[in-house]
């Protein structure tokens, strides 16, 4: 194979126990004066923020706290964000939380810098200028959003989502500290947890992979396949958080470097007209997806099966790929994933505009194997009639 590809790592990263403390140092580094800190109600009463503001107050940094970012970030409270922080000298933003508080901020961002409105961003490429210097601190292991040069936000009029995708988003700093992630849920755990190992497998197994994320995505997978069983039994788990947050991040690197397929092509539709839970909706559709893309690349897809735990002695290179199908389904279950069926609102009557938005989104168009909107109608409902895994 001859290879023709670009690497970007536009983030500087720093991961280790305990590093939150250093956020105020940081933000001073990078010339913040005035820091807009982006997160949610929960998060904020965990004690974690509080860690965030001691650090800024050490340092004499001013800011100001938004903490009512919800799951699937709106573009109407993002515009609302703007219009009330406009003209207060933002120079630093710190998204601290899941994807959804970074995301937030990255379109924030985007519009302290641009002004007008996210619709006129959607796209890739799209943006004049770097936005507002960004500091990201994940509190979940799965979105990679630290490491990503994308804003996915939710169209509160088409009920669709939508991604503006630019290097001149990607934030300056991301700071990991898997400490923080101790007090996470076991089902936002399990959750955000498939949605980084769909990360990574959609980024090694779609048409537009490439060497370097070859090799993170699959170093991602054996460490969600390892620590993601143990980070949900037992959420004190160090050893496990730390892990899990490593994978989130190098999966994040390798799909940002890559692509996604079609998992996230069926997710985000399910999630800009249902709100489901972004990691929910990948890991439901994950096995159905990797069973239909098998054929596209045998290999491939026998190797994600050995690193999810298929060791078959004397298997074939396809028997040992459809073995990880079912190990998909097994991790899934053992981690309580929810089945499609009982998803809140899920309709069949959906299907149709689901499979719709599946057809035209970005991800189709970078999957390894080919879908219509016919495909996806079936694989929707393959997924909604499977046999319950609980």
């Amino acid at each position: 194979m001859l290879w023709n590809f670009n690497f970007n790592l536009p983030t500087t990263i720093e991961f280790g126990n305990g590093n939150v403390k250093n956020i105020g140092k940081r933000a001073k580094e990078l010339g913040g004066n005035k820091a807009l800190l982006i997160t949610d109600k929960g998060l904020a009463q965990t004690g974690i923020l509080q860690k965030v503001i001691d650090s800024l107050d050490q340092e004499d940094v001013n800011y100001i706290v938004f903490d009512e970012t919800t799951p699937n970030p709106k573009d109407v409270d993002c515009q609302r964000v703007y219009q009330q922080f406009k003209d207060s000298n933002i120079d630093l933003l710190i998204g601290i939380g899941g994807g959804s508080s970074m995301d937030t901020a990255k379109a924030i961002g985007t519009l302290l810098t641009h002004g007008g409105e996210l619709k006129d961003r959607y796209g890739v490429n799209l943006l004049e200028r770097e936005i507002t210097p960004l500091i990201c601190i994940p509190t979940t292991s799965g979105t990679g959003s630290e490491v990503t040069t994308g804003s996915v936000i939710t169209d509160t009029v088409t009920k669709q989502k939508e991604a503006i995708l630019d290097i001149k988003l990607a934030p300056k700093l991301a700071i990991l500290d898997p400490e923080l992630t101790l007090t996470l849920p076991k089902s936002i755990t399990a959750a955000t947890g498939m949605d980084a190992l769909t990360h990574a497998i959609e980024a090694y197994t779609c048409n537009v992979s490439q060497p370097i994320s070859d090799a993170l995505s699959l170093y991602a997978i054996e460490l969600v396949a390892k620590h993601l069983p143990l980070a949900v039994k037992n959420g004190n788990d160090i050893e496990a958080r730390e892990n899990m947050l490593l994978a989130s991040l190098i999966a994040g690197i390798g799909f940002d470097n890559s692509d996604l397929g079609a998992v996230h092509a069926m997710a985000e539709p399910l999630g800009g007209l249902y709100d489901t839970p972004h990691g929910v909706a990948n890991a439901v559709f994950l096995p159905h997806v990797f069973e239909f893309n098998i054929p596209s690349n045998l290999e491939k897809h026998a190797i994600i099966a050995t690193k999810l735990g298929a060791n078959k002695e004397g298997a074939s290179l396809e028997e040992t790929a459809y073995e990880g199908v079912v190990l998909l389904k097994e991790l899934a279950s053992k981690i309580g994933i929810p089945d499609f069926r009982d998803l809140n609102n899920v309709n069949p009557k959906d299907f149709s505009f689901l499979a719709e938005g599946a057809s035209v989104h970005l991800c189709t168009q970078s999957n390894s194997r080919k879908l219509s909107r016919s495909d996806y109608l079936k694989l929707f409902q393959n997924a909604y009639e499977a046999v319950p895994q609980h």
